[in-house]
């Protein structure tokens, strides 16, 4: 028998499938395409559980989940915060709204949802992984593996759970910008073979301590290692760590002293976590994107097509609002504002073709022959989709590629609701042009902004520059569609590194009222510093490169000739927290099973040049010296090492002031 939560929760779900069903069927008019979504209703427990495991219901046991649940919910108790949605990258694709969402947090989920789902199905960020997943069998694969690992009377709980932690230090240490290879055991036992270590491979011969002491002593193991100088593996450095530690990693054996092989079951789980690293490694990739991206379409079909009913759209809008301006790096806001300036500029280039191809007007004199409001007046959307009046559906013509034929007629016989979801009387060509972008109030002035670089940079690659005599014609040429086409090209294409790299710019910074802030050294505080659009970026690049983490890659896997492992920071200006490296390196060893190396580059400032900085209201210099931690399983060795075993590691843009802690870890 349901209890009653169970039955309000199919209530809720059999009420939503109506927005459900009008909202998919938006999002594909409006040129999205995205993979089948299933909605679930679940209750506020629920959802904290399916927050705390990446949108998943079904996890491997271990105790960061429950870590991840506790900060929800205390949360959602104490900070005021409130989940909405979540919704996994799948095929299909399943999303769970909350039941005690009103009813316009409901369809606002719904829509936005529909946008990532249409970002997970053509985004080749995603593609790298899987372009067809079955994210929700694949988990619960691996659920299912590691708890066998655990219940089994021959392995240890605890043991289990502490190789994960280990692995999860080094979990967004994998190459992220490379196809997902599985690891099989014929590439780790060619690996073995292949860079196999003098003195293990004495060991796998069984011989006596005292016939090895009497015929390889140290002295010739010794002489073997130095004078083998082709040993050094890999060739290039290695950025998946990951998975040069499931080809080549090991296990220490206190009592045989030495590194033995990992188990089969080490080995499986080491494979399992970087299999889930390389699934979850795309939606870091794209956060600044995919949420902008969402939160266009959702803005778009909630306000601009009134999918958020009169009585919801106050409630909608509060809550938008909220998101949109929460402080610190804000995906939302900035994706937002990213996608909402591609848009217009391409629509912008396109009008600006046109007018460079009327009679009279030059990229010279552009801004002087051309009346901007009279464009733009000549740009308004057709009076036929910009209005839809039920009463006089007879007059439009079916003909007419902006209208969807088929739906004018389901209209005409009254079995479609167009005062609900008008909408639907129009095709991607009408919905382009019902919402162009250009003449909405806040983007009136883009024209009149053209810059004469831009102007003349448009003008180079034009030829045929008088094939219209007047605006009217030129503009009665203009594609409404361009700016949606040029968008959907860059969803398929780009990550967030790249998409903040290339369309960042110096008018978007402007516009946007962006500025970057340094820590000063000689004052102790934050001042805003630069509104120069690459100061700009160099911040937000500073926080999306590897996910905003260090980037270590393996260097030398028979460091000093002894299989010892050296890894290498790509230092880019911000130092690493030592204490943090130190700790890793620990869990390193548990995975390398001998000793293990860090080379970096530490910034140091000398108190006195710190004072005199301060005096003259200037930063001081630093200064830079190469660094290598070593620990053998026991204690770490630190030594400062000559500029030239560290100098293709140092940046060669620096950014010494930017130390936001978070930008360490």
């Amino acid at each position: 028998m349901k209890s009653p939560d169970d039955i309000r929760m199919q209530r809720e779900a059999q009420s939503l499938q109506g927005p459900v069903e009008a909202a998919n069927d938006l999002a594909q008019r409006l040129g999205l395409e995205p993979y089948d979504v299933n909605y679930w209703v679940v209750d506020y427990d629920d959802m904290n559980e399916l927050i705390a495991y990446g949108g998943f219901q079904s996890r491997y046991p271990h105790w960061r989940w429950g870590m991840s649940y506790d900060r929800q919910q205390k949360q959602s108790q104490f900070l005021g915060g409130k989940a909405f949605e979540i919704v996994n990258n799948d095929n299909p694709a399943h999303a769970f709204l909350q039941m005690s969402n009103s009813r316009s947090d409901q369809k606002a989920v719904i829509t936005h949802v529909e946008a990532h789902s249409d970002f997970f199905a053509n985004n080749e960020w995603f593609g790298m992984f899987s372009r067809d997943p079955d994210a929700a069998a694949m988990l619960s694969r691996h659920a299912e593996s590691i708890e066998e690992f655990m219940q089994d009377t021959d392995i240890k709980r605890a043991e289990v759970e502490r190789f994960i932690d280990h692995v999860l230090c080094l979990e967004d240490n994998i190459d992220q910008y490379q196809p997902y290879e599985p690891i099989d055991e014929t590439d780790a036992a060619e690996a073995d073979i292949e860079y196999g270590d003098v003195s293990e491979e004495l060991g796998d011969l069984d011989l006596s301590e005292e016939v090895q002491q009497q015929v390889f002593d140290d002295e010739w193991l010794e002489t073997q290692r130095e004078d083998d100088d082709t040993v050094r593996f890999p060739i290039e450095p290695e950025k998946d760590i990951l998975a040069f530690l499931r080809k080549h990693g090991k296990q220490y054996d206190e009592d045989a002293e030495k590194a033995v092989e990992l188990t089969d079951w080490q080995q499986d789980v080491l494979e399992i976590l970087r299999t889930e690293a390389y699934y979850f490694a795309p939606q870091k990739m794209t956060k600044i994107m995919n949420e902008g991206w969402a939160s266009y379409w959702e803005s778009l079909m909630m306000a601009d097509e009134n999918f958020a009913g009169a009585d919801e759209f106050i409630t909608y809008a509060d809550h938008m609002s909220k998101v949109l301006g929460s402080g610190g790096m804000n995906p939302y806001s900035l994706g937002l504002e990213l996608w909402e300036y591609i848009e217009n500029t391409e629509n912008r280039r396109h009008v600006v073709e046109a007018l460079l191809c009327t009679e009279g007007i030059t990229w010279r004199n552009f801004h002087d022959t051309v009346d901007f409001e009279a464009v733009l007046d000549l740009l308004e959307p057709d009076p036929l989709v910009a209005a839809v009046d039920a009463e006089a559906l007879e007059e439009v013509p079916a003909e007419d590629p902006r209208i969807d034929a088929e739906s004018l007629e389901a209209a005409r016989d009254g079995d479609v609701n167009l005062e609900k979801y008008p909408w639907k009387l129009f095709t991607y060509e009408g919905l382009a042009e019902r919402h162009y972008s250009l003449v909405k109030p806040a983007n009136r002035g883009y024209i009149a902004r053209i810059s004469m670089e831009e102007l003349e940079r448009i003008s180079r690659y034009m030829f045929d520059t008088e094939r219209y005599a007047t605006i009217e014609e030129a503009l009665a040429d203009v594609d409404y569609t361009v700016g949606w086409h040029r968008m959907r090209e860059i969803r398929e294409s780009h990550n967030d590194v790249t998409f903040v790299d290339e369309f960042l710019t110096q008018e978007f910074v402007d516009e946007q009222n962006y500025f970057t802030y340094e820590y000063m050294r000689s004052s102790g505080d934050y001042r805003a510093t630069s509104t120069d659009y690459e100061d700009v970026k160099k911040k937000l690049m500073l926080q999306l490169t590897n996910f905003g983490k260090p980037t270590i890659v393996v260097a030398d896997g028979n460091y000093r000739n002894r299989n010892e492992l050296l890894l290498e920071h790509r230092y880019n200006g911000v130092a690493l927290d030592i204490q943090q490296a130190k700790d890793t390196l620990e869990r390193v060893f548990q995975l390398w099973g001998r000793p293990v190396a860090l080379r970096t580059i530490e910034t140091t400032y000398d108190d006195h040049d710190i004072e005199v900085a301060r005096r003259r209201d200037r930063e001081p210099e630093p200064e830079e010296t190469g660094r290598e931690l070593r620990y053998d399983g026991t204690e770490f060795e630190e030594v400062e090492l000559d500029w030239s075993a560290v100098d293709h590691l140092a940046a060669t843009d620096i950014d010494y002031d930017t130390k936001p802690d978070e930008w360490l870890a």
